[in-house]
């Protein structure tokens, strides 16, 4: 939408998530803070505040590389100004949400995830079974410069087959928690991303 607000923006992807459907929404963030949220995503990293990512129910989990090789950090205090930033503009859209289907959503659940080449994550639903307070999906990709040949796609799964979205830098993926499987691809360069959910009480 050429010259649209983060408002506007926030509306026009509420309206398309309460429709059911999948959206793909490039640059929802410009390229200047596409990089200023990879350089801090990269300090967290080189501060060792990334941990390899674990499947599994509450209390057990357990690291299994094939099934989910990336590593994530959650998105905690102290926060700086690119991801407070961030946190508004999604906040926005958890508003926007509630106000278009009354969804009742209550918070922004966030994690950077780095997945280092060759790392994939098989295909999965986000919502865990029995545990409904994850509604919405958000992933937006903090990959400047990223082709083709880079490989590390989303594939969603729907009732006509796969399709694959690339992990371009400034680009918000966000679907229904408990309807879409999808599944992350081996890349060939190392693959950052934000992702989390909005969220319910219970």
């Amino acid at each position: 939408m050429s010259g649209a607000t983060p408002a506007d923006t926030a509306r026009t992807v509420a309206a398309q998530l309460c429709q059911g459907r999948l959206v793909v929404h490039d640059q929802y963030l410009d390229a200047e803070a596409v990089r200023a949220l990879a350089h801090c995503a990269r300090r967290r990293f080189d501060r060792g505040e990334f941990a390899a990512a674990r499947i599994g129910p509450a209390g057990h989990p357990e690291r299994r590389t094939a099934v989910r090789g990336d590593a994530t950090c959650w998105l905690a205090e102290p926060q700086t100004r690119p991801e407070r930033e961030l946190l508004d503009r999604f906040e926005d859209l958890r508003l926007a949400c509630n106000r278009e289907a009354m969804l009742g959503l209550f918070d922004v659940e966030l994690h950077y995830a780095r997945y280092a080449p060759g790392a994939a994550y098989a295909r999965h639903v986000d919502q865990p079974l029995g545990r409904a307070q994850r509604q919405i999906s958000l992933i937006l990709y903090l990959n400047p410069g990223w082709t083709p040949a880079d490989g590390g796609q989303l594939r969603h799964f729907d009732g006509t087959g796969s399709h694959d979205i690339a992990p371009i830098g400034g680009r918000l993926v966000a679907f229904g928690s408990a309807e879409r499987e999808h599944e992350v691809l081996p890349a060939r360069r190392t693959r950052w991303s934000l992702s989390g959910w909005l969220r319910t009480r219970c």
